[in-house]
C-alpha cells in the first residue's frame, strides 16, 4: 500500500533551518504531485508548497523566499527545506500525494497523506 512517511522536524530557534524529508513507497512516485501542509493548534491544515511531475513548483505566499521543495525521482523523496523559520512556522508539517493535476493547494485534491513530523520554532 501507499506510505509517506516525514522525517527532519524538531526544535529549531528562530533565523534558524530545517529540511524535512518525505520518502514515499507503494506508488509510481515520479508521475505524482507532492505538496507539504502545514497544521497548528487550534488551526486548519493549510498549504505549504507543491512540486508537480514536471518540477514545477507552487508556494504559500507566507513561505515564498523562504522555503523551497524539491524532489528526488530516483529515491523516490521530496524535500522541504525551510529557511529564516519564524515562530508562525511552528505546526505539525504533512507530506501528500496526488495522482492527478489539479488544485494544488487544496487538501482534498490530495489522495495521500503521511503521518506528520512537529517542527517547533521558539525565540
Amino acid at each position: 500500500q501507499v506510505q509517506l512517511v516525514e522525517s527532519g522536524g524538531g526544535l529549531v530557534q528562530v533565523g534558524g533551518s530545517l529540511r524535512l524529508s518525505c520518502a514515499a513507497s507503494g506508488l509510481t512516485f515520479s508521475i505524482y504531485v507532492m505538496g507539504w501542509f502545514r497544521q497548528a493548534p487550534g488551526k486548519e491544515r493549510e498549504f505549504v508548497a507543491a512540486i508537480d511531475r514536471s518540477g514545477s513548483t507552487f508556494y504559500a505566499d507566507s513561505v515564498k523566499g523562504r522555503f523551497t521543495i524539491s524532489r528526488d525521482n530516483a529515491k523516490n523523496t521530496a524535500y522541504l527545506q525551510m529557511n529564516s523559520l519564524q515562530l508562525e512556522n511552528t505546526a505539525v508539517y504533512y507530506c501528500a500525494a496526488a495522482s492527478v493535476g489539479g488544485a494544488y493547494s487544496v487538501a482534498r485534491f490530495y489522495g495521500y497523506w503521511g503521518q506528520g513530523t512537529q517542527v517547533t520554532v521558539s525565540s
